[in-house]
């Protein structure tokens, strides 16, 4: 058996619960191993939430729709380029080390480069972020990933119309005891602003963080 995560629509502050679930796990690095996992997931959550409309969110999701919200295919308008990255290619290249960075020469990278670039490795501890001349705080956790996903999702409005008829969200590659930014997670967080008439607030990243901590 293994555990991972869902990240439930709510309408308050956090915005997203998190339910664990268990599952048999399948086995292995194959696309058609982690799509049974997904189906094993969502089936767990659905056996305790059967009225819920559960999406996975990665390139290894079965629906258009969660590939298209995989955080290396959605892209964000980057004012100083004139242009859309992924949104991982903003995130990887906006992180600050004490040794280094930001390092947004990343912003031209494949996303997978982006996220693997070994300078990450190199450069000492995260200290904060870095966004169009901003400096951006660490805390609150993950506010700074979930900011910038949201503002994606907002720029296309074509997903907009289609995430909104869910109401919980998995990342099969997301290990919470690995990782801490989860594109599920930032997924819920948009739906449950949408839902709650609060989208206004998410543009800058201050106003943003206000929801976070009001």
């Amino acid at each position: 058996m293994a555990q991972r995560p869902v990240f439930v629509v709510v309408q308050d502050k956090p915005y997203c619960v998190r339910r664990d679930v268990e599952f048999v796990y399948n086995a292995g690095f194959a696309a058609s191993q982690k799509q049974k996992n997904i189906v094993a997931i969502h089936e767990a959550y659905n056996r305790r939430n059967p009225e819920a409309k559960v999406l996975e969110i990665s390139s290894k999701s079965l629906q258009p729709l969660g590939v298209a919200l995989s955080a290396f295919n959605l892209l964000k308008y980057v004012p100083s380029l004139d242009g859309k990255i992924p949104v991982e290619n903003v995130f990887q290249g906006g992180k600050v080390y004490a040794l280094g960075g930001p390092f947004t020469d990343l912003y031209s990278a494949t996303p997978k480069e982006a996220k693997r670039d070994e300078r990450h490795r190199e450069s000492g501890k995260l200290i904060s972020f870095y966004y169009e001349g901003d400096k951006i705080p660490l805390v609150p956790v993950t506010a700074f990933y979930d900011w910038i996903y949201i503002n994606a999702i907002l720029e296309n409005e074509d997903l907009v119309e289609q995430i909104i008829g869910f109401d919980a969200f998995t990342d099969v590659e997301f290990n919470p005891q690995k990782s801490i930014n989860c594109q599920a997670k930032a997924a819920a967080v948009f739906v449950s602003l949408y839902r709650a008439g609060k989208l206004d607030g998410v543009k800058k990243f201050d106003d943003f963080v206000k929801l976070y901590t009001a």
